[in-house]
């Protein structure tokens, strides 16, 4: 994985993928909230990280690494909508995101609400409820280009 200064981190804040999200994936920094942990998956996803992706899911709910899903996806958006503690001092939290993605020749949109809970001082994704839409071709597209989708990240 790449973690030069000038590669911005997927998750969308803006940061370097080495000053965000690249210490968790790393484990070399310990993820403090259940945002950032949502945030570092959705990343992870982007880069294929699926042993982070894995081992950051709850043991209760974790399907086979070898049956993960959303690897093969080519993932163009995240939005924060709203976060339910899920801080340092907390030991559970949720996160809703809507976050947009290409699958073949097709755009979609997920809206999930997820549980997050936190053990022996790790986070870990439990589970979510989730729903998806379709990308019309013709609109704006998700990554915030104010082109097109088909003209954007659909190609």
């Amino acid at each position: 994985m790449s973690t030069e200064n000038n590669v911005t981190c997927p998750c969308k804040s803006g940061k370097s993928l080495k000053d965000c999200c690249a210490p968790y994936h790393d484990g070399t920094v310990d993820v403090p909230t259940a945002e950032a942990l949502m945030c570092s998956r959705y990343s992870a996803f982007v880069l294929g990280l699926s042993e982070y992706i894995w081992k950051t899911w709850h043991e209760s709910t974790r399907p086979d690494l070898e049956i993960l899903g959303g690897l093969g996806l080519k993932w163009i958006d995240l939005k924060i909508v709203d976060s339910q503690a899920g801080s340092n001092s907390d030991n559970q939290g949720t996160v809703h995101f809507i976050a947009s993605f290409v699958s073949g020749n097709k755009g979609r949109i997920l809206d999930e609400v997820s549980d997050f809970i936190k053990e022996d001082g790790l986070w870990y994704y439990v589970d979510g409820e989730s729903a998806t839409a379709d990308i019309s071709r013709n609109d704006s597209c998700p990554c915030g280009s104010g082109i097109k989708f088909k003209r954007c990240c659909l190609r």
